[in-house]
């Protein structure tokens, strides 16, 4: 595969993960990757395999259950797998990025010796409960409210497009919640939360009065999880509490800002598997007599794909490099969740169109990676909300 033309800006124990990875992607995903997607089924066999692997541990340290390992790892590992299916490649960043990293980040020793080792194992996952069906974009505007009921908290509201919120193995849900709306805050034309206090909690699954909507019925990443997240008067203890009271709000878009480097990641891994088959179809696929890869049209729809994953993936190792260095890092993980994005919708349109009609079925693999490939453009922050963050880096005036 092409993969390993790269491997020279990856050190032995990078370059050993990535390779694990490929293979397994290669061997054991691929082959179910697109009936699980006509069925729109939960791999659970491949998740418990990765877990065994140790893919959901991988950034977190062995006390807690994981690798010991660090985030480009985890990077690597995310983009090997969206090779061939986004579903799997969601499902292990999801799970390890925003279900188990705010409890690492934030969470007291006693909260990470609780809940982490069976999520670093892959046993369990969970799931980052921000977004609500009236916020989208606009993270600031949480109507979720946790009022204190004298032993703890109790949470009512409603999230939406939650990953992982609803499986089997689903064990955590930590959402961000309204706990009160201090005297003398600015006021919400200048503020981000209005003025409000944000604070984040853990939400063991089940608890009484949480339930989750069946799972959406979506354009793509048909075996991922995805789905709304009720809490009707759902009690908390005290200790349930994630990180300092006011601080959920800043903190999970902290989470974001990491979280945008690993589905930078994604979007190269797709944007490649899309260069892959194209090369592949263009060398077998004959037409007025000799293989279409052989006109110029074709020849010139390759290496322009190929153009766009390596400036991609320089991009989010880029990012991830200032992020393991202490550096700051958030104008380039947008610069690469942006530029990634973009670089799997076009790669997967030309990858399409390379296959002919052929591409428009859904037995292809570009076909699914066609439908997978949008949502690139809108989760974890959209191609507009990643300007923003850009231009402000660039020194204008934000809002």
């Amino acid at each position: 595969m092409a993969s390993a033309r790269y491997d020279y800006f990856l050190d032995d124990d990078h370059a050993a993960l990535r390779s694990l990875v490929e293979e397994f992607a290669r061997d054991a995903v691929a082959p179910k990757a697109a009936a699980l997607d006509e069925a729109e089924e939960f791999p659970y066999d491949l998740v418990a395999e990765m877990g065994r692997m140790g893919l959901f541990g991988l950034p977190f340290p062995e006390e807690y259950g994981g690798a010991g390992g660090d985030y480009f790892a985890l990077c690597l590992a995310v983009e090997e797998l969206a090779r061939v299916d986004s579903s799997i490649a969601i499902t292990l960043e999801a799970g390890v990025s925003l279900g188990a990293m705010p409890i690492y980040r934030f969470g007291s020793e006693e909260q990470k010796q609780r809940w982490l080792p069976p999520l670093a194992r892959g046993e369990r996952l969970g799931a980052f409960g921000l977004t609500e069906p009236g916020g989208g974009s606009d993270a600031g505007a949480t109507t979720t409210r946790a009022v204190p009921d004298g032993e703890g908290w109790r949470i009512r509201g409603t999230k939406a497009f939650i990953t992982n919120a609803g499986t089997q193995i689903t064990s955590v849900i930590t959402v961000t919640a309204v706990t009160g709306e201090p005297p003398g805050e600015t006021s919400a034309t200048s503020h981000p939360t209005g003025g409000k206090e944000i604070s984040a909690f853990v939400v063991p699954v089940p608890s009484e009065g949480l339930s989750v909507s069946p799972p959406y019925s979506k354009v793509g990443w048909h075996a991922s999880d995805t789905r709304q997240v009720f809490l009707d008067d759902v009690h908390v203890p005290s200790d349930h509490m994630l990180g300092e009271r006011g601080k959920g709000y800043a903190n999970f878009l902290a989470i974001l800002d990491e979280g945008r480097i690993a589905i930078a990641a994604l979007a190269v891994g797709l944007a490649q598997g899309c260069l892959d088959e194209a090369l592949r179809y263009a060398g077998q696929r004959h037409a007025f007599g000799r293989p279409i890869g052989t006109f110029q049209a074709i020849e010139f729809k390759l290496a322009d794909m190929a153009a766009r994953v390596h400036t991609a993936r320089l991009a989010y190792y880029d990012a991830a490099r200032r992020m393991l260095a202490g550096k700051p890092f958030k104008e380039q993980a947008a610069i690469a969740k942006l530029y990634a994005s973009e670089v799997a919708v076009a790669n997967a349109r030309e990858a399409t169109q390379i296959f002919g009609g052929a591409g428009f079925i859904n037995e292809t693999p570009v076909a699914r990676f066609w439908r997978d490939c949008k949502i690139l453009e809108i989760g974890e922050g959209t191609s507009e909300v990643q300007r923003m963050v850009i231009a402000r880096g660039l020194g204008l005036p934000g809002m």
